[in-house]
């Protein structure tokens, strides 16, 4: 994300993926809010099977990290509907658990919930 003063602004959140669409969810109100709103554009970068490997234990030089990544490009764009809402909860929790869920309506009416199209992806392997 660029915050409202054009620098750069990142966070860790929770995820779900399907059809090339990240959804994620959060307060309804907060910098993030405000920052999506004013600029949609953004980059969610994801990381994986990192490995710290060296050719020299003794040479610090020579220690690098394996991984492999990639880069999202899109625009959020905040989902109001509540079947729509409920359907990405679904999504996000069937990243984490392989159960199903209900969620009250407190819950759906009181979290922030938004999408993002996927319209762009760059990614590298390093190491493997």
């Amino acid at each position: 994300m660029t915050d409202l003063e054009g620098k750069p602004y990142l966070l860790p959140l929770n995820f779900g993926y399907k059809d090339d669409v990240i959804y994620l969810h959060g307060a309804q109100k907060g910098k993030k809010i405000d920052i999506l709103r004013q600029h949609p554009d953004v980059c969610v970068n994801f990381t994986t099977d990192h490995l710290l490997r060296y050719q020299n234990e003794q040479v610090a030089c020579s220690w690098s990290m394996k991984y492999r990544s990639v880069l999202c490009y899109g625009q959020a764009e905040f989902i109001t509907l509540a079947e729509e809402k409920i359907a990405a909860f679904h999504i996000v929790m069937a990243q984490y658990a392989n159960r199903d869920f209900t969620f009250n309506p407190p819950a759906i009416r009181e979290v922030n919930v938004w999408k993002i199209r996927v319209l762009k992806y760059e990614g590298r392997s390093y190491g493997y």
